[in-house]
């Protein structure tokens, strides 16, 4: 089977140019001006923008927290995702501790498998290192293609693993060949104010915002940037909201240090007054919360200046009467915000077309940078002859509204309900073959598959 795009404005992460792709099977077999060329299938693109398929790589599907799970599965999730341009997601496994990374994959495995409709792959989520553990790092990376390892310095008593540990993960993960990545905030000093301000009576969801301060984030990304400085270990920090954090990472560079830093498209866009909203701010109850205005400066400038990596979701919704749970108690709000579907033409719409960011910057951040940085590239994250026909045709110019009644996640709510969008997504391709087209899913649950990653270099 094969397939020509005509005429499209084709966008990487370094190139801007009008082309024809040329497409047989589930690869890209050349590019160029008037390819000569005769194909099954033809797609006019005059007009729109073809860039690679999005890969997000901080989702949570079907994950169990607080003892209820993400409403979007594996199937739900990445049907979404492809109505938004995203193509391939990282999804975490989580250890129980106790028990080991085995277990826990070959949970995430039921769950997945013949599941998706997307393309994914996973992070490991290591809550207990231990000699056990230690062992099955290097299965995990040379015989399951999982290469990065998540930690978390918060969620004490469930998720959090303590210093010691940390430098005992980096320095087996390093040898090994992988990464770690980490949720970076201060877990004790967080359940010491979560507790005293429900001591004090402070039970709205404001108060999830108060008892994270931005030192709680800025402190712990700078311990952990000082853990990676000592073991050489390559590293990379998710959802970073706030300048204080980014700071840490400017410092780091006056030693000639490097590490990877994510940021989420709700910390570009939105801020802490939402929590003012009474028991509506639920909505945006996610860990770290939302910021300052301020920080929005930061996160934004940091992109441009290379210092922010990439732009995920860090998705992971619940239902209204999920977030219900803690109506009485912000603490007992399951921590979780929709996003996967929505990335992509928030990112063009408030980067590139207001002016922010380039449209290769764009591409940088939204889909080649995962793909190097978690070793799918060039398989993933860019438009090349032998790259995965993993293509979004984008309609730069077409305005319409974000909302709940529209969108194909798994959640009763929008973050963004109403929001007006400049571009939108109007056929994506997945591995050669039209997975979305004018708001339909032409294919069918299972077409995804799991992506094997190869060994980080620390490089991009």
């Amino acid at each position: 089977m094969s397939l020509l795009i005509k005429n499209g404005r084709v966008i990487t992460a370094t190139d801007d140019y009008v082309a024809d792709v040329f497409i047989v099977g589930e690869k890209i077999a050349a590019i160029g001006a008037g390819l000569p060329v005769k194909a099954d299938e033809e797609i006019d693109a005059t007009g729109m923008l073809i860039f690679p398929g999005g890969i997000d790589p901080h989702v949570h599907l079907e994950m169990p927290f607080m003892g209820t799970y993400s409403s979007d599965t594996h199937e739900t999730g990445t049907r979404a995702a492809l109505f938004g341009g995203t193509t391939t997601v990282i999804d975490f496994v989580l250890q129980t501790q106790g028990r080991s990374l085995h277990e826990a994959l070959g949970e995430w495995n039921k769950r997945a498998h013949n599941t998706t409709f997307g393309d994914y792959s996973f992070h490991m989520a290591v809550t207990d290192f231990n000699e056990t553990t230690r062992k099955e790092i290097k299965e995990m990376i040379e015989e399951e293609g999982i290469t990065s390892f998540k930690t978390f310095m918060a969620y004490k008593g469930a998720l959090m693993i303590d210093d010691r540990q940390m430098i005992g993960l980096m320095e087996e993960v390093k040898k090994q060949g992988g990464l770690v990545t980490v949720h970076a905030t201060n877990g004790d000093m967080i359940d010491y104010l979560v507790q005293k301000n429900r001591e004090e009576g402070n039970l709205s969801p404001l108060y999830h915002y108060l008892s994270q301060p931005e030192v709680t984030e800025a402190e712990a990304s700078e311990r952990f940037i000082d853990m990676l400085d000592y073991t050489g270990c390559p590293g990379y920090i998710v959802h970073m909201t706030c300048e204080g954090a980014l700071n840490a990472v400017r410092n780091a560079t006056k030693r000639n240090q490097h590490l990877f830093v994510e940021t989420c498209i709700q910390y570009l866009l939105l801020d802490a007054s939402l929590y003012e909203k009474n028991f509506e701010g639920a909505k945006w109850v996610m860990s770290p919360p939302l910021r300052e205005k301020k920080d929005q400066k930061a996160l934004w400038s940091g992109i441009n200046q290379g210092l922010v990596n990439v732009v995920a979701t860090d998705h992971c919704p619940f239902m209204w009467e999920q977030k219900k749970m803690g109506e009485k108690d912000f603490s007992k709000i399951p921590n979780g915000h929709p996003a996967i579907e929505n990335r992509m033409e928030l990112l063009y719409s408030e980067g590139v077309a207001a002016g922010k960011i380039t449209l290769n910057k764009f591409v940088e951040v939204a889909c080649t940078n995962p793909a190097k940085i978690f070793g799918m590239f060039p398989r993933k994250g860019t438009v090349a002859p032998g790259s995965d026909a993993d293509i979004v045709i984008f309609d730069p110019n077409k305005k319409h509204k974000l909302s709940a009644k529209t969108h194909h996640m798994n959640v009763d709510y929008s973050g963004y309900e109403g929001w007006e969008v400049t571009g939108k997504v109007k056929s994506v391709l997945l591995r050669g073959k039209v997975a979305v087209d004018n708001d339909e899913c032409k294919i069918e649950k299972g077409y995804g598959q799991f992506v094997k990653r190869e060994k980080v270099s620390g490089k991009i």
